[in-house]
């Protein structure tokens, strides 16, 4: 696509920017401050909206901070001249995640996050939103991620039960119903009683170019509890794990959805794709589990060990990566457990 010109790029490609399922996209060199959260919608270009809502620019070039609550456009190094039939969806990037950065794609006429029409011709913006950290980034620096789907990939759940079949999808019962279902893990191994970790609320900046750099007390609180369940307090922004170890073959990918709105007042994941490979035995998997991003809403919501919080959507790769997740690849959460995003030094 690259070659093709239907992925069209302001700056050579850097070879690691191409993963297993996806392409990681670069952030340009500004920044507009914008007064509300927008979409261009039917008809209007992101340039017509920035002229209504831009507050001020924030020039990127030599680093700059985005400040936590504060609403940032970014032009992006990538755009797209898609083929009939070719539809795009964007994600964040697990670390940008796992630190509450809210991170979406918007286009010109775009009328939804994150989902680019077959046939779309233009730039693509990446709005980003600090919710609980403030963040240092630079031009180049990738916060989110595009795939590209052709057809019909997404398995239905007849397809998912012989997959499960075939090669176990996760390591015990698997609950299939409009995709894999999984739960949280409050109970901690014997001996231990850490389940999460929940933000801070008046904590640093983040340069998101410092690698296993940052102290985990300096911007996280630990969560403990040996009972089986903790309390969500409404706007708090928690670290969790799920209680299966996920398995994505080599021919498949997954994305991560919510599970129902109404078994809670909370949103569970705003990265939620999962690479082919990701925890499976021939790339240094054997079972990885999912971490989870919670934001309580309304009230606060008791959450219980095995509740059911989200679901594994599953889609079949047109063909097998050349590299998978974990093999040959620089792959920061395989084989995770419960994981602060790669900025946060480790014991």
């Amino acid at each position: 696509m690259i070659e093709a010109d239907q992925i069209r790029v302001a700056a050579p490609t850097d070879p690691d920017q191409i993963q297993p399922a996806s392409l990681d996209l670069r952030l340009g060199s500004v920044a507009y401050r914008v007064r509300a959260s927008f979409l261009a919608g039917k008809g209007r270009s992101v340039a017509d909206r920035l002229d209504e809502f831009e507050m001020h620019r924030v020039d990127l070039s030599e680093g700059a901070v985005l400040e936590k609550g504060c609403v940032y456009v970014v032009p992006l190094l990538e755009g797209l001249a898609l083929p009939e039939g070719v539809q795009a969806v964007a994600n964040a990037k697990s670390s940008t995640g796992r630190l509450d950065l809210l991170t979406r794609a918007i286009t010109d006429g775009g009328e939804e996050f994150d989902r680019i029409a077959p046939g779309y011709d233009g730039p693509l913006y990446a709005e980003i939103c600090p919710r609980s950290f403030s963040v240092l980034v630079r031009p180049g620096m990738r916060l989110n991620q595009i795939r590209f789907r052709a057809g019909q990939a997404v398995l239905d759940d007849a397809a998912l039960r012989a997959l499960h079949a075939e090669t176990p999808l996760v390591d015990g019962p698997a609950l299939i119903d409009s995709g894999l279902g999984f739960s949280v893990d409050l109970r901690p191994a014997a001996g231990q009683t850490l389940v999460g970790y929940r933000a801070k609320p008046h904590a640093g900046v983040i340069d998101l170019g410092k690698i296993g750099h940052y102290a985990p007390g300096d911007f996280w609180e630990e969560v403990h509890g040996d009972n089986g369940h903790i309390i969500l307090d409404p706007g708090a922004f928690y670290i969790l794990v799920s209680r299966e170890a996920v398995h994505i073959p080599p021919d498949y990918a997954a994305e991560m959805a919510p599970y129902l709105a109404m078994v809670g007042e909370f949103r569970v994941h705003y990265a939620g794709f999962f690479d082919p490979g990701f925890g499976h035995d021939g790339a240094g998997g054997a079972g990885s589990r999912g971490v989870l991003e919670v934001r309580c809403h309304e009230a606060p919501f008791v959450l219980e060990h095995g509740q059911i919080v989200g679901r594994l959507v599953y889609e079949r790769m047109d063909a097998r990566p050349e590299r998978l997740y974990g093999a040959a690849l620089a792959s920061n959460y395989q084989g995770q457990g419960l994981k602060l995003s790669k900025h946060f030094r480790t014991a």
